[in-house]
């Protein structure tokens, strides 16, 4: 039996669900797995289709955390748990260091959730509560380094990349949704990431601007929203960029891979943000999938997705010269179809059943 007590689960969208939910129906392969997950609108249809055994855990924010953390102490105690894995540092924070005694426990790092000033009140709670595990999973190299910098004990830090669920077969409806959105563009470029400060869309569109005239049928598409899209829309009326950026603020699963398989470069050159900084990129490894190589960032954990000049490239994403230079680079005499053959051969590196391994390996 393996538990898995988390703040971020589907139906609820992100990369941080798709990686929790991949880590348990991994697990189902070793074990029943018990989930004790946030309640959702929609969560009722997902947990009747779903292998998992799922109990949500509602009520106000405040009060919800110290409810589920109930619900973990009374499941541990009362149930021979082989493994106990927790998403964030406050999953496990009220939990008693006694009690996971009785289990081999986890706790994921992603690198934004830990990054607090040396010795500030967020930086102690976050130090105590990862010490109670018997493993920190850092997701890349780059939050290990700075977990170690922040307080985290060599003995007790292992890297895990997280693992992938794609790529999944495609429908027929989605298929034609995407060969309309880029019928008779090339080259086809995507990004599919929250609108926020750190995935660099504004430079992307001014870099998109400055590539026109050597790639006239060009088309970009961006999928997801957040605080940014005011902007973005302001920003590609101002470059007119209207017939050649498409930006979709919500789409399905099926529509969003598409478009990735339809796509021929993924876009996201990460940027630190108000100490926001990309802990891995799982969506360059998705996009890998499909045979799509990536441009990404060079601050984060992106060099454990992306080998630079052989799946895809990194890239300084504060500057336009240097996004200039990689996407011609990429792009010029098609390049990026061997990257796509090398991206695609290294994404089945990350198959939840290689990833999973290595959890079983640690118990």
């Amino acid at each position: 039996m393996f538990l898995v007590s988390t703040r971020n689960f589907p139906p609820e969208l992100g990369g941080m669900q798709n990686l929790m939910e991949g880590l348990s129906n991994a697990l189902l392969n070793h074990g029943p797995v018990k989930v004790f997950a946030e309640t959702h609108n929609e969560a009722k249809d997902y947990d009747q289709n779903s292998k998992l055994n799922i109990e949500r855990v509602s009520g106000f924010k405040i009060f919800r955390k110290y409810r589920k953390a109930n619900l973990v102490k009374d499941f541990l105690e009362n149930n021979e748990v082989r493994a106990s894995f927790f998403d964030h540092w406050k999953s496990i924070e009220n939990i008693d260091s006694e009690i996971l005694k009785k289990t081999k426990s986890f706790c994921l790092i992603h690198s934004k959730e830990i990054n607090h000033q040396i010795g500030s009140s967020l930086n102690i709670r976050c130090m105590k509560s990862l010490a109670k595990a018997d493993f920190v999973i850092a997701n890349s190299r780059f939050t290990k380094e700075l977990a170690l910098k922040l307080g985290v004990k060599i003995k007790n830090i292992k890297v895990i990349n997280p693992g992938c669920n794609y790529p999944i077969v495609i429908n027929d409806e989605a298929k034609k949704f995407a060969e309309n959105i880029y019928a008779g563009s090339s080259p086809k470029l995507i990004t599919v990431s929250r609108l926020d400060g750190r995935k660099s869309h504004q430079n992307i569109l001014m870099t998109i601007k400055n590539l026109l005239p050597k790639y006239p049928n060009l088309k970009y598409v961006s999928i997801g929203d957040g605080d940014e899209r005011k902007n973005l829309e302001k920003l590609k009326n101002e470059l007119g960029l209207n017939d050649k950026v498409q930006l979709i603020f919500k789409s399905s699963e099926q529509e969003k891979i598409a478009l990735l398989e339809k796509s021929e470069v993924f876009l996201m050159p990460s940027v630190v943000y108000k100490k926001s900084v990309e802990g891995f990129g799982i969506t360059y490894i998705e996009a890998a999938s499909y045979g799509t190589p990536s441009i990404g960032g060079i601050y984060g954990g992106e060099r454990d997705a992306i080998i630079s000049g052989q799946t895809g490239y990194l890239c300084n994403g504060n500057d336009l010269n240097a996004l200039y230079e990689t996407f011609s680079k990429t792009l010029e005499n098609k390049h990026y179809i061997e990257l796509g053959k090398n991206a695609f051969e290294f994404s089945k590196n990350f198959s939840w059943d290689k990833i999973i391994k290595k959890y079983i390996e640690l118990i």
